[in-house]
């Protein structure tokens, strides 16, 4: 049972600012002051915050998969028009004004407003110059264990959140408790080790503050929210992205010594909505279908579009397409049934993302959980962190060998170079259509040496040129232009141009090359 999703209080207080995006004082007729007064209201506001994920990843995918050499935007034609954000992420020349990115932002920071009033209300306080937090005394009548546990989800939540948007965005505004409008007027954007700061602090007391029971000691109701051990995955992510390996390897190793979380047998059943929650999934943002308002929209957004109920009831909006090089790199992988289906036969099949596609009764109300952070992450997490050297091939034949697929050794794996390739390759077709891709392209850059976001990019626009993206809508872009949009600054996405715009107070600088 889906506990966590059937209380949605929080969408109740209060909206943002219609000036101030980061505005994020609470402002409704619902008493924030007074409704915090027993366990069982704060865990009512926490279940706000966990479904308050849902709004921010229906546009992440866009950022990340998207703009990737995992997918493309839809069929090309008369799709290029209808869809004219999507396509223009696609090929990397999105405007500081596109809704999807503002869309995107403002999800994000609503929930990070509505975490940090509860982690207020729990007395949490944190000190920006030490990079440490301060529980602070409370009137609410419940144990300092539970106030810890509560604390520590609400800050694994805001990490994820934060994580997001500085790997996005760069330096973003930090906002780590409720502030009132002349305050936020007065906020510029922080530095990103400021924001890797706040990252860090969290996910450490989260995951000191939280159980950190075996996965088999979890009770069934409980699973679905943070726990030490997914902390302590995403701070490992986290610890990659900064370049802190030998940090990351202690978390990892901890992580698959005592949690008691492990590979399912068949890949399938990872994703599957009668297996939810199974000892794979560390942390998934989930969904509950059934017209409640908390069903997954993506069965019905990646389906193709024109297959009617054929793939599923109520037609797709054939987003985010498989590329012909994913298709074909998956030849042969036990994984591939999963995730990438086909509809039509000949010239016109539609390759579509099949990985979140649970059966719907009404339109865009799917059950399928999105997954987060999985142990074969954890598991191609530490080789990343090891490096060359058998300890870390066999932890990628580990996940292999679930795909059907032969393993490694250091005669076929004979170098740096060709150790790092198979790293990226997996972490490529496992978690694919996870989000992942975009955020391991970009990391490599300086954790790998052999791939880069901006090459990969432009191999992929290669790759799809003739078949697909030459059949655009004029004005059509050349090969040669589509590579040339590809460049350092482009990694990251424009600031919000509205963001900018309403402040009347601060020069809010703008991401170079927008």
């Amino acid at each position: 049972m889906k506990r966590i999703h059937y209380i949605v209080l929080l969408g109740c207080f209060g909206l943002f600012s219609c000036k101030k995006v980061i505005d994020l004082y609470p402002q409704s007729n619902l008493n924030t002051g007074t409704y915090y007064s027993n366990l069982d209201e704060v865990k009512a506001a926490l279940a706000g915050c966990y479904n308050g994920m849902q709004r921010s990843l229906s546009n992440e995918w866009q950022f990340t998969e998207l703009r990737s050499d995992n997918a493309k935007q839809g069929a090309p034609g008369s799709t290029a028009s209808a869809n004219r954000d999507y396509s223009d992420l696609d090929m990397f020349i999105p405007s500081p004004s596109q809704q999807q990115i503002y869309n995107y932002w403002l999800a994000t920071y609503n929930n990070i407003r509505n975490i940090n009033i509860v982690l207020q209300k729990l007395g949490v306080v944190y000190d920006e110059a030490a990079g440490t937090f301060t529980f602070n005394a409370i009137t609410i009548p419940i144990s300092e264990a539970d106030r810890k546990q509560l604390a520590g989800e609400a800050m694994f939540l805001r990490a994820y959140h934060y994580f997001n948007l500085v790997r996005l965005f760069g330096g973003v505004f930090l906002v780590h408790e409720p502030i009132s409008p002349t305050a936020a007027l007065q906020m510029n954007r922080a530095t990103a080790a400021d924001i890797f700061k706040l990252i860090e602090a969290d996910l450490v007391t989260g995951a000191a503050s939280m159980d950190n029971l075996k996965f088999s000691q979890i009770l069934a109701a409980n699973r679905g929210r943070a726990t030490s051990w997914a902390a302590k995955g995403l701070l490992a992510k986290v610890y990659l992205t900064l370049g802190r390996k030998n940090d990351a390897v202690t978390l990892l190793q901890d992580v698959i010594t005592n949690s008691g979380y492990s590979l399912q047998p068949v890949y399938a059943n990872v994703f599957s909505i009668s297996n939810e929650m199974n000892s794979e999934i560390l942390f998934a943002v989930r969904y509950k279908a059934g017209g409640i308002g908390l069903g997954s929209h993506f069965g019905n957004t990646f389906a193709p579009i024109g297959s009617g109920s054929a793939v599923i009831n109520g037609d797709g909006d054939g987003l985010n397409y498989p590329t012909a090089e994913l298709d074909t790199l998956t030849n042969g992988d036990l994984r591939k049934p999963t995730l990438i289906g086909v509809y039509g036969t000949g010239t016109a099949a539609k390759w579509y993302v099949k990985k979140f596609l649970s059966p719907v009764t009404i339109v865009d109300d799917g059950e399928s959980d999105w997954p987060v952070l999985r142990y074969a992450d954890i598991l191609l997490m530490l080789a990343e962190a090891q490096g060359y050297g058998q300890p870390a091939i066999d932890l990628i034949n580990s996940v292999r060998v679930r795909a059907g697929l032969p393993n490694h050794t250091l005669t076929t794996l004979s170098s740096v170079a060709l150790f790092e390739q198979a790293l990226s390759t997996e972490r490529r077709i496992e978690f694919a259509f996870e989000n992942q891709r975009w955020f391991d392209l970009v990391r490599f850059n300086t954790t790998l040496t052999t791939v880069t976001a901006e090459q990969s990019i432009k191999d992929h626009y290669a790759d799809e040129y003739a078949a697909h993206y030459r059949l655009y809508l004029p004005p059509t872009p050349t090969l040669a232009e589509l590579q040339g949009y590809i460049t350092r600054d482009k990694l990251l996405l424009p600031i919000p141009q509205r963001e900018i715009d309403n402040n009347t107070q601060l020069v809010i600088p703008q991401n170079p090359g927008y």
